[in-house]
């Protein structure tokens, strides 16, 4: 097919007050998108109600069954022309993705980079073998072979609102689902309604792909919705265990990505440097709000009055403000709630005797650059995820207590080990409790061909990504095929 020119994707008149259904259809209920660092309204979004989520999940349950039995080369057509436009629109992609969610250039122009990524990736999904030939008798073929589930329901958060959405969607529909994604109110045009358009130019079939933004009450209509074969949810672990329970109740699958309190550790024999850009990145990146960054600091004695003059000295220089109008290193927190949330961890830390190096203030939705020291582990900065730029650091003895401290925690998302000695750190690695596991690098990381997912209350033991994709997005089916029925003794 020919791919459409180069004019706008996302031009007001075609999205404002809509929802998308396989075609733009005006909302009911409409509501504000308000940028996050001034406060202005960008645009206005259509909301979903339970009704309308009933009406998409049925639409979706009759078109996706034309879909799985679609050729496969044609599908995966359809996603090299997703991926081949989202490319083409990056530069607008990015501008929404910073305005909406108040991302910097650098995260934003990466969030773009790893969906062009995911949506290439997923174009050979239809492609790969299907099953496997399993031993049986002679004269009998015995095989077993993935089937697509139906509709996927996908629940995405406003952190990294497009690649949260699409890590799921692109799959999905790769491997002949249909889906019906409930992207956040406050990023439902980068995180929902970019994906529309790019699926709806690219030849998607109408009816395969539903964007419907929403509040709880649209969440938990995908949740019981008996066209609804599995739900995808990335959020936080409070709302993660609301969809579980709900989904679990119809016997629905599903797949929780959800929150954590990621520890990096910092050995003695670490660069100290590389250790502080490694720190700076995994705590500061996006303003702290993103499952896997680094929520504690686990710093060794021997270098810990180092690494902590050194790490106050980089946040003291991070400069903070709108990312539309200037190279800034942190941009805006989300909303009130989640600023009001920062603040209130950072006073009761300091209450229970942690001491605020620096920071510890904001102005707006623009949180500054925190460092608490003095961090114990009755602490309530010491546990709870706070989503903000806050540095807590650590200090520890022996490999034994970072060991303790780094499994201190209902959590279990991602950890990162910095030190000069690999085998030493692999054999620390090894102990902790944790779905991701980084020697040498920083607890924010994601390469979209990896299974990627945690333990305990950071997720329900599924992974999402690579060859994690077929088992999250498919079932198995036994197939026996005898040359003649069997003439049974009863």
């Amino acid at each position: 097919m020919n791919l459409p020119s180069s004019s706008p994707l996302l031009a007001p008149d075609i999205w404002t007050g809509k929802l998308f259904t396989g075609q733009w259809q005006d909302s009911k209920v409409v509501a504000d998108v308000v940028e996050p660092a001034t406060g202005e309204h960008i645009g206005r979004i259509g909301l979903a109600d339970a009704e309308m989520v009933a009406r998409s999940a049925l639409f979706a349950a009759q078109a996706q069954q034309t879909w799985a039995a679609t050729p496969y080369e044609q599908r995966a057509q359809v996603l090299r022309n997703v991926a081949q436009l989202a490319e083409r629109h990056a530069d607008e992609i990015v501008g929404w993705i910073m305005r909406e969610s108040g991302s910097v250039q650098l995260k934003a122009t990466f969030e773009a980079s790893i969906s062009a990524k995911a949506l290439h990736e997923a174009s050979a999904l239809p492609s790969h073998s299907i099953g496997e030939v399993l031993p049986s008798a002679s004269g009998r073929l015995s095989l077993a072979r993935r089937r697509p589930l139906g509709v996927v329901g996908v629940i995405a958060p406003f952190n990294f609102p497009l690649y949260l959405a699409i890590r799921a969607v692109a799959p999905a529909l790769a491997l002949g689902n249909a889906v019906v994604l409930k992207p956040d109110p406050r990023t439902a045009v980068s995180g929902g309604f970019v994906i529309a358009r790019l699926f709806e130019q690219a030849g998607l079939p109408a009816g395969l792909l539903h964007v419907l933004p929403g509040d709880e009450a649209a969440g938990a209509a995908l949740t019981c919705d008996p066209n609804i074969a599995m739900i995808q949810f990335t959020g936080s672990t409070s709302a993660g265990r609301k969809v579980g329970e709900a989904a679990g109740k119809h016997l629905k699958k599903v797949s929780l990505e959800l929150g954590g309190k990621n520890s990096l550790i910092v050995l003695d024999d670490a660069k100290l440097d590389l250790a502080i850009a490694n720190t700076a990145w995994g705590v500061y990146l996006h303003q702290g709000q993103i499952c896997m960054s680094t929520g504690r600091v686990l710093v060794q004695r021997g270098i810990y009055e180092r690494f902590l003059e050194k790490l106050v000295a980089k946040a003291r220089g991070l400069t903070v403000g709108d990312p539309a109008k200037g190279n800034v290193a942190l941009g805006p927190l989300i909303d009130v709630s989640q600023r009001d949330h920062a603040a209130r961890i950072v006073a009761a830390a300091k209450a229970a005797g942690a001491t605020v190096e620096t920071g510890g203030s904001y102005n707006g939705l623009f949180f500054e650059p925190t460092v608490l020291s003095g961090v114990k582990p009755d602490n309530p900065a010491f546990h709870e995820e706070i989503f903000a730029p806050v540095a807590v650091i650590v200090p520890f003895e022996h490999d034994e207590d970072a060991i303790a401290l780094a499994n201190d925690t209902d959590y279990g998302l991602s950890a990162a080990i910095v030190s000069n000695d690999v085998g030493r750190a692999l054999q620390l690695g090894d102990r902790l409790r944790t779905g991701l596991l980084h020697i040498n690098d920083q607890t924010v990381n994601d390469d979209v061909i990896n299974p990627f997912g945690g333990v305990g209350a950071s997720g329900n033991g599924t992974s999402i990504g690579g060859p994690a994709n077929w088992e999250e997005f498919t079932r198995w089916q036994w197939v026996t095929v005898k040359g003649e029925a069997p003439a049974y003794p009863l």
